[in-house]
């Protein structure tokens, strides 16, 4: 068999295995609807059991709207201005020392709203995408692409959780934990009368069972998930950002992005309330650049937004327009600089100036 027919084989049988935990989550919620509403409510003839099913439903549909977006939406990629040309790839091609290929790195990201670096100091560049990383991207081997603003690839949606979805995946945890909860509070009561034999012997006994079982299960570790990103949200950091600090010119700084408990949280879900409980894109930002909290900024590189120490100095980025309201946050300077702690960022600087390239999963 021809190496192209072994290779599409390949992908064909691992685009299936990467959709079993999803198809496994559809199920389960699937039988938990026909566990609740049919067996547990229909055919009961009194007003609590209308209001559970109203209000069975509203969760319903927000969990699995959030769940849809989370799975559906297409991660973020880098824009063109981080891939390197025709003739930088070249160039860089051509050079074997390190510290030749960084010069050309260097050049390239001048132009760019790029601070972080590796953790050896050099420019972050992706050797299988052929780009300058942007702030807090990071290269995917499951999607095989460069993912702005990633925390993880998560199995159970099938896709990577960043920049264009991370929000929708907030809400696929709240709902979903609270679908469970729900659950397990309504059904409690027909849980205590099986245990009492106060219920009839029916097939619905054993559903009853099984779903507060499988609810509340479901609960404990849905909640661990949720407060630990409530977490993450609180001081703007990702997953991977969480578990490696990000590295700046003068060091590693875990709260390099932090910029206080609402400015991170309007960074994820927008400054327009209304939209904070719907599975609708509300992010603040483009994804490439970020404003961080750092006093010493990389003179080499252009000013972020936030940032603004030399008025003459423009950079025209992002290429694409900001709304309204992303630009009236992104853009306003004292709204993005956070006072006291800052000034003792002044760490060690950069050491080893050869390049290295970073495979993050």
């Amino acid at each position: 068999m021809a190496p192209s027919g072994s290779r599409s084989i390949k992908r064909s049988c691992q685009t299936v295995l990467y959709w079993i935990p999803v198809i496994f989550i559809t199920l389960i919620v699937a039988w938990s609807y026909y566990a609740y509403v049919v067996q547990l409510c229909i055919g009961k003839d009194n007003s609590t059991v209308v209001v559970y099913l109203l209000a069975y439903h509203v969760v319903f549909i927000l969990f699995t709207w959030a769940y849809w977006q989370t799975i559906f939406t297409k991660p973020m990629n880098p824009l063109k201005e981080f891939h390197l040309s025709y003739s930088d790839k070249e160039l860089l091609e051509r050079e074997d020392r390190g510290e030749s290929q960084q010069e050309i790195l260097r050049r390239i990201a001048k132009d760019l709203p790029i601070y972080t670096r590796t953790m050896s100091g050099a420019i972050r560049f992706c050797d299988r995408c052929q780009l300058v990383k942007p702030d807090r991207c990071h290269h995917c081997s499951v999607c095989d692409k460069c993912i702005l603003k990633m925390d993880h690839h998560c199995p159970w949606v099938n896709n990577c959780v960043g920049f264009s979805n991370y929000k929708f995946f907030m809400l696929f945890l709240a709902y979903s934990l609270l679908y469970c909860i729900f659950i397990t509070a309504t059904d409690l009561q027909y849980f205590i009368k099986f245990w009492t034999n106060g219920l009839p012997d029916t097939q619905a006994k054993f559903h009853i069972m099984f779903l507060f079982f499988a609810a509340s299960m479901f609960s404990v570790s849905l909640a661990s998930l949720f407060v630990y990103h409530c977490w993450l949200v609180c001081k703007n950091r990702s997953t991977l950002e969480a578990v490696r600090a990000p590295a700046f010119r003068h060091g590693a700084d875990k709260n390099g992005f932090s910029l206080g408990l609402s400015k991170n949280f309007r960074q994820v879900f927008g400054d327009e309330m209304r939209y904070w409980p719907f599975p609708v894109y509300s992010s603040l930002g483009d994804g490439c650049s970020f404003p961080t909290c750092l006093v010493n900024q990389d003179p080499e590189q252009p000013t972020s937004p936030g940032h603004n120490p030399t008025p003459n100095k423009t950079h025209q980025f992002p290429a694409k327009p900001l709304r309204e309201s992303q630009s009236r946050l992104l853009n306003s300077a004292p709204s993005w600089t956070e006072n006291g702690g800052a000034e003792d960022k002044e760490r060690r600087g950069t050491s080893n100036p050869a390049m290295a390239i970073e495979n993050e999963t």
